[in-house]
C-alpha cells in the first residue's frame, strides 16, 4: 500500500510593515490590559532663568529702561554682550516703512530691545477683546448653558426614593413628658385658663348734648374732634304764634312791600296772621315744602370739620423795605415840554452830561430841548413822521440818528453844545466816504447839507447806536427776513447780518461792552456774537408780544416790556428764562428804561402810568437781585386811539425820568 503524506502548515513569524515587532501590551493576572501612564521626568530648575521671563534677549531684568538713556547700549544678552541701541528712524523713514510694509499696523515698539515686535493673530485678537470689554481668553464663552438641578417645576418622581426614617413615626419622649405634666396640672386644678375681662354695662345719657365728653372712648373722641353737628332749626318767635301781638302784624304798606320783595330778600317767609282760637287755624300750606327743605339741609350738611390755617393777612404780604430808604427816585412832575403837534414817539438824552434832549414826533419834526429850562432851542423839519431818535454815545460828537417815514435814516449834526465838538462833527460828516459805495447797493448813502441820509429798502421802526459810536443798527417795520441792518459810519457801508427769518423782529440793542447784538422777536430774544457770526443764546421770555428792550450797564441783565402788559427781567447768567415777571400795568407796556448810575428802572404804559422800580443788581452770586416798586407816576392823557405814554428814558447823571406822550407833551419827573 502506498503511503500518503499530508502537508503540515509551517508557522512563520509575523512581521510589521516596517520590519519591527509590535510591543507587547502588559496584562494583569486575569488577562486584562493595564493602564500604565508614562513617567514624566521633573524639569531641571536651572533650565529656566527668571531674569529672561520678560524678554529672552535682554537680560537686565525688571530694572527701569531709563537708566540706559545716557549709555550707548540698552542691556546685555544671555552671553553678557552689550546690546547696542538701534538707530533712530526719521519721519521720512517711518512714513516709507508705514506705506511699504503691509504688516506695519501689527508692530509695536519694545522698550527692552529697542526694536519693533510683530504681534501674532492671537495677540491681536486678545487686544481687541480687551478693548471691547470682553474676556481676553480667545474662544471663552461666559454665557455657557447652565444646567439647573433644582427647579420650581414639581416632578412626579423625587430625586431620591429612600424610605422615611423610623424616628418620624415614634412619638417624642420629651413631648410626652410635657403633655403628662399639663394633664396632671389640669386634674389637680393648678392650671387655670386665661382670665376674661368683665364688661361693665354702659348707661347712655339720652339728654346729654352732642359735644359732651363724659364716658367717651378714644376712638369716639377722635371722631368727635372733626365732627360737625347737624344744623338745628331756629326756635319759633312771636310772629309764628296764632295770636301774635299787634306790633308783629303787617299793615298795608308792609304787606305790599313784603309781596313785592323777592323770596330771598324777605326777612320772614310767611305773613303773620291772628286767630281767635287755635281750632280756627287752617292747615299750613307750606308744611311739606319746609319739611323737604329741612331734609335737604340734613342730607347736604357737612359732617366733618376741615382744619383751616388761621393766619393774619398782613403776614402773607412780602416784607418790603421802606420807600424812604430807597431814595432817590422821581416823585414829582417838574414841568411839561410842549411844542409837538401830535404824538411824541421817541426821545433821547445827551449821554454824558444830559444837558440836551432830542424828541421826534408825528408832526415830522425833531426838536432839541434844554433840560434845565425845558425850552426848545432848535427844530429840524424832516420829510416824514419821525419814528425813532438816538444820540451818539460818544461825548465829543453832536450826532443824532433819526428814523422817519419814507424809508429814510438821517445822521444829523445838532449844532448844539461845545463849538469844538460841533466843528469836529462837521468834519466827520464831511469825511464820510459816501462816494465809495458799490453800485446796486441795497442801502444807499448820500450827503445832504449838514447830515447823512440813508435810503433803506423798508420803513424803519427803530435806530440804536453801538457803545463806540461808529456802528448803529436799524429795524424795519415789516415782517421780513432782512429787517435788521448794521451800518458803519466811518466806511459808509451797510450789511444785513441775517438772511433767514427767525420771527417778526420788534427791537434790537447792542451789548454795552462786547461785540454782541440782542434781537427781540415777538416771543424770543436771541443773542448773537457779531465777531464770530454765531448764535450765543436763545432766551424764552414768556411774553406774547415784546414791544421794547433795555440792558444794564454791564450787559448781564435784560429788561423787556410787552404788549400783553407784562414786564420781564432776564438774568443772562442764571439761564434762558425770566428771573422776574411782573404785571403792574392794565394796558400795553410801550417802553422800558434802566438808569446807568442809579438802581432805578422804569416802565411806561398806555394806561397813563409810569412805574418806577428800585432794581439793585449784585455782582456777588451769593446775593439775589432786588426789585421793589416804589412809585407810580401820572402825567399824560389817553387819546382817542387808546394810546398814552409811548417812550421813556433816564437822565444820565440825575434820578430824573422823562416820558413822551401821545398827547404831544414831554414830561420831566424829579425827586
Amino acid at each position: 500500500m502506498a503511503s500518503t503524506s499530508t502537508a503540515v502548515p509551517v508557522r512563520t513569524k509575523r512581521k510589521l510593515e516596517n520590519g519591527k515587532k509590535k510591543p507587547k501590551t502588559p496584562k494583569d493576572e486575569f488577562g486584562e490590559k493595564l493602564d500604565i501612564k508614562p513617567v514624566i521626568k521633573p524639569a531641571d530648575e536651572y533650565d529656566y532663568d527668571s531674569s529672561d521671563e520678560e524678554d529672552l534677549r535682554n537680560t537686565i531684568g525688571n530694572i527701569p529702561i531709563q537708566w540706559y538713556d545716557d549709555e550707548d547700549h540698552i542691556g546685555y544678552d544671555k552671553h553678557g554682550e552689550k546690546i547696542a541701541k538701534p538707530a533712530k528712524k526719521g519721519e521720512i523713514e517711518t512714513f516709507l516703512e508705514k506705506m511699504e510694509d503691509p504688516d506695519y499696523w501689527r508692530k509695536v515698539f519694545d522698550k527692552q530691545t529697542g526694536t519693533d515686535v510683530k504681534l501674532t493673530d492671537e495677540q491681536i485678537e486678545k487686544i481687541h477683546n480687551i478693548a471691547s470689554g470682553k474676556y481676553p481668553t480667545i474662544g471663552y464663552n461666559p454665557y455657557e448653558p447652565f444646567l439647573d438641578i433644582y427647579s420650581s417645576q414639581k416632578e412626579i418622581h423625587p430625586i431620591d426614593n429612600r424610605p422615611e426614617p423610623k424616628a418620624r413615626f415614634i412619638p417624642s419622649k420629651d413631648e410626652m413628658r410635657m403633655v403628662s405634666r399639663m394633664v396632671h396640672a389640669i386634674k389637680m386644678g393648678w392650671a387655670k385658663g386665661p382670665k376674661t375681662k368683665k364688661e361693665e354695662p354702659k348707661a347712655y345719657d339720652l339728654w346729654a348734648s352732642e359735644d359732651a365728653l363724659d364716658n367717651v372712648t378714644k376712638s369716639q373722641l377722635s371722631r368727635m374732634r372733626v365732627h360737625m353737628p347737624a344744623p338745628k332749626v331756629a326756635l319759633p318767635t312771636h310772629a309764628e304764634s296764632y295770636n301774635p301781638p299787634e306790633e308783629y302784624l303787617f299793615d298795608d304798606e308792609e304787606r305790599k312791600k313784603w309781596e313785592e320783595a323777592e323770596k330771598e330778600d324777605r326777612v320772614l317767609n310767611f305773613m303773620p296772621s291772628k286767630y281767635d282760637a287755635l281750632r280756627k287755624v287752617p292747615q299750613y300750606d307750606k308744611f311739606i315744602t319746609e319739611r323737604f327743605e329741612r331734609c335737604l339741609d340734613l342730607y347736604l350738611a357737612p359732617r366733618q370739620r376741615k382744619m383751616r390755617i388761621h393766619a393774619d393777612p398782613t403776614d402773607l404780604l412780602p416784607d418790603l423795605p421802606n420807600p424812604n430808604d430807597l431814595r432817590p427816585f422821581p416823585t414829582t412832575l417838574a414841568f411839561y415840554m410842549r411844542g409837538h403837534t401830535g404824538q411824541v414817539r421817541a426821545i433821547s438824552v445827551e449821554p454824558v452830561h444830559g444837558e440836551l434832549l432830542a424828541s421826534g414826533g408825528e408832526d415830522g419834526t425833531v426838536r432839541i430841548w434844554m433840560m434845565a429850562t425845558g425850552r426848545c432851542i432848535k427844530t429840524f423839519q424832516m420829510d416824514g413822521e419821525v419814528s425813532s431818535v438816538a444820540f451818539s454815545p460818544v461825548a465829543d460828537r453832536t450826532l443824532l440818528a433819526v428814523a422817519y417815514e419814507g424809508k429814510y435814516v438821517a445822521i444829523l449834526n445838532t449844532g448844539c453844545g461845545d463849538r469844538l465838538h460841533v466843528q469836529q462833527t462837521e468834519a466827520l460828516l464831511a469825511e464820510t466816504p459816501t462816494e465809495s459805495q458799490e453800485d446796486g447797493a441795497i442801502v444807499t448813502w448820500r450827503k445832504s447839507k449838514d447830515k447823512l441820509v440813508l435810503k433803506m429798502p423798508n420803513e424803519v421802526r427803530q435806530v440804536t447806536w453801538h457803545a463806540k459810536g461808529d456802528y448803529f443798527a436799524s429795524v424795519a417795520i415789516d415782517d421780513i427776513a432782512k429787517s435788521v441792518y448794521v451800518h458803519q459810519m466811518s466806511k459808509a457801508k451797510s450789511q444785513c447780518p441775517f438772511q433767514k427769518r427767525k420771527g417778526h423782529v420788534q427791537a434790537v440793542t447792542f451789548h454795552p461792552t462786547q461785540a454782541r447784538l440782542f434781537v427781540a422777536t415777538k416771543i424770543h430774544v436771541r443773542e448773537y456774537d457779531l465777531a464770530r457770526c454765531v448764535l450765543v443764546k436763545k432766551l424764552i421770555t414768556g411774553c406774547k408780544h415784546i414791544s421794547s428792550m433795555a440792558t444794564d450797564a454791564n450787559g448781564e441783565n435784560l429788561f423787556l416790556g410787552g404788549l400783553d402788559r407784562r414786564f420781564c427781567w432776564m438774568d443772562l447768567q442764571m439761564g434762558n428764562k425770566p428771573w422776574k415777571k411782573l404785571k403792574h400795568h392794565t394796558a400795553a407796556v410801550r417802553s422800558v428804561a434802566y438808569h446807568k448810575k442809579y438802581p432805578l428802572l422804569a416802565t411806561v404804559s398806555d394806561d397813563g402810568t409810569a412805574m418806577v422800580y428800585y432794581a439793585r443788581i449784585y455782582s456777588d452770586f451769593s446775593k439775589d437781585n432786588e426789585l421793589y416798586p416804589v412809585k407810580r407816576l401820572r402825567a399824560h392823557e389817553r387819546t382817542s386811539n387808546d394810546l398814552c405814554m409811548l417812550h421813556t428814558t433816564w437822565h444820565p447823571t440825575q434820578p430824573w425820568l422823562i416820558t413822551a406822550g401821545a398827547d404831544g407833551t414831554i414830561a420831566l419827573f424829579t425827586y
